[in-house]
């Protein structure tokens, strides 16, 4: 039972008014030894309705903020009592202003030690991707100085080895500068009104070559000019690393579709194959850097790691995001939007 100090002072006093009167409304009637009794009886109610005063307004609430320090402890804020919205108790006030900053402090440990994981781990990544291609390069080279040098063909083919390896770490650190560059906020994105219809058509082409390796057809279904405004040159990036990224795990034989639909104020852009899948486990981490689905590509020189990191920034920096729709050996959907062209 909750009581304020008013409704307990109202209380008190009206118990004591009532003893009292009783007490003057007998007095007459009263011996000596009738006043010491009275005396007694008056005595122990005031001790009592004091205690109880004391007990409800102070203890209660002195060994409630020790229970709820106590909960903190054990970080167990479930169990904790909540905030109240407004208390004139002082007591009270004092109990939920240590749960809140207790709660908040919480908070930030928690988050501390979350970066800290995250940096731990992003520089565990970071010495492992630069360690392959470095070994690499190295380990080329000293074969050459001792001694293959000499065999004009040995000569040629690992330094074309080696050269291939430093290209790979060389890719590597801008798209880590990239990364860096966007989490920061420095990177401003110069857009223009193009057609991305274009854009798309030029990207396949690029890519025709590898994806035939894998005997897949892309698709790109625009036939007639697209006209949106953002950054040409950070969406052919997107548009590259999202088919390249959809080559790799496409299914030898498949297809990949670069599709655009028409909205009041945007396009929605989805690249769609028809490949291995994406686990529902995997789906929510495929954007983290170095963070890749087939750990038996863990080695693959070929990509960064870092495609789909910098996708996500660079359709977040045009104020949109990307959505991902995948079930296992049925194929990959990703969707993002961007805004129509403005008039000049």
């Amino acid at each position: 039972m909750n009581v304020n100090s008013r409704t307990l002072a109202l209380l008190t006093s009206l118990a004591v008014a009532v003893v009292l009167t009783a007490f003057l409304a007998l007095a007459s009637y009263f011996s000596s030894h009738g006043f010491i009794v009275a005396l007694a009886i008056v005595f122990v109610c005031c001790f009592v309705l004091v205690h109880l005063s004391y007990e409800a307004l102070v203890f209660r609430e002195v060994k409630n903020v020790y229970s709820s320090l106590e909960k903190l402890r054990r970080q167990d804020f479930k169990k904790a009592e909540s905030r109240s919205t407004f208390s004139a108790d002082p007591l009270t006030k004092i109990k939920d202003d240590i749960y809140m900053i207790a709660q908040g402090k919480q908070q930030e440990i928690d988050e501390l030690k979350r970066l800290q994981v995250m940096r731990r781990e992003f520089l565990a990544d970071v010495s492992h991707e630069l360690k392959t291609p470095i070994f690499a390069a190295q380990g080329f080279i000293h074969t050459l100085l001792d001694g293959a040098m000499d065999d004009p063909q040995v000569r040629e083919r690992f330094l074309e080895k080696a050269a291939k390896s430093l290209d790979g770490l060389d890719a590597l650190v801008q798209d880590l500068i990239s990364i860096s560059q966007f989490e920061k906020g420095v990177v401003k994105m110069a857009k223009r009104n193009f057609d991305v219809s274009q854009l798309a058509h030029e990207v396949a082409e690029q890519l025709e070559q590898k994806a035939a390796q894998q005997q897949i057809t892309l698709h790109v279904e625009a036939n007639e000019p697209i006209m949106l405004f953002a950054d040409p040159n950070r969406i052919r990036q997107v548009f590259t690393n999202l088919i390249d990224n959809a080559i790799k795990y496409g299914r030898k034989g498949g297809n990949i579709w670069v599709m655009f639909d028409e909205g009041k104020k945007k396009f929605t852009i989805t690249v769609k194959d028809d490949g291995k899948g994406i686990a529902q486990e995997h789906i929510n981490r495929i954007f983290e850097r170095f963070y890749r689905i087939d750990k038996s590509r863990a080695r693959d020189t070929s990509s960064t790691g870092l495609g789909l990191a910098i996708c996500k920034h660079i359709v977040e920096a045009h104020r949109s995001f990307i959505a991902v729709k995948s079930e296992v050996n049925k194929g990959t959907t990703l969707r993002f939007k961007l805004q129509k062209a403005k008039d000049i």
